[in-house]
């Protein structure tokens, strides 16, 4: 059974890593050592659950998580250096540390190395996050021994939820535009200017107005979808930037 180990030391390693000039030695202290940190471990770099969910909300709370006194996420699985540094390649991720556990040694000194033979895999970490000060672990979340891969607490919403119920998270927009489409530039000026970040789908790449069409049951761009709402067009958004804070999107569109 894996154990909680709140109120103690994190253990002390020397992570064999990478960066830009070839092989790296980071050490447990120099990591956590008078810092706040949060370190989500997972199975496996590339694997579907920490690429599609783990990984990049993580990524997208980290803001939010540094606006709340957060000095770094750390992602730790047992996979050597180089695979650890392909996959933070591959996910694109801007605000998080990958370190590679290769010899599994921080994961069995913190109660976790799970056997996963049954996959070809040999020993892995279990799912957890955790939240440590100063090299104090505060709160762990530990998933459930169950039989699979469970994922529904070592997630970043639950771990802001911990570390400030009140917290502003991010909106999730989408913006559907055209190539030289002057509403969709001041639209995305718009974003910009008051930090919301955003994604974009541009038209003629992929998706054609049929697409934007049956989405928002209009044949112009932009159209905005913010928090899973249908918001509107560039003067839907400029209302919906200028109401008050908190003011639901179906209030505004």
């Amino acid at each position: 059974m894996y154990q909680h180990r709140e109120g103690q030391a994190v253990p002390e390693i020397v992570f064999k890593a990478r960066d830009a000039e070839g092989w790296a030695e980071v050490s447990s202290s120099e990591i956590f050592t008078g810092r706040n940190v949060i370190v989500f471990s997972l199975p496996g770099a590339f694997t579907p659950t920490c690429s599609s969910s783990h990984v990049p909300r993580y990524d997208e709370l980290a803001p939010t998580f540094q606006a709340n006194g957060i000095d770094e996420i750390v992602c730790v699985s047992v996979n050597d250096a180089f695979v650890m540094d392909a996959w933070r390649k591959d996910q694109r991720v801007q605000n998080i540390r990958f370190l590679p556990d290769g010899n599994a040694e921080f994961t069995a000194a913190m109660g976790m190395l799970a056997d996963k033979r049954n996959l070809g895999f040999g020993g892995r970490s279990w799912r957890y996050s955790m939240l440590v000060r100063n090299g104090i672990i505060e709160k762990m979340f530990i998933e459930p021994e169950v039989e699979g891969d469970p994922f529904e607490v070592s997630d970043a919403d639950t771990m802001l939820a911990y570390l400030n119920p009140a917290a502003e998270k991010p909106h999730d927009i989408l913006v559907f535009t055209r190539p030289g489409c002057p509403y969709c530039r001041r639209a995305k000026e718009q974003l910009a200017a008051q930090g919301q970040a955003y994604e974009e789908v541009t038209v003629g790449e992929g998706v054609g107005m049929r697409g934007v069409r049956a989405a928002t049951g209009r044949d112009t761009v932009p159209q905005i979808f913010v928090d899973g709402t249908y918001l509107g067009d560039s003067e839907a958004l400029t209302r919906w930037l200028e109401s008050p804070r908190g003011m639901p999107v179906s209030q505004v569109a």
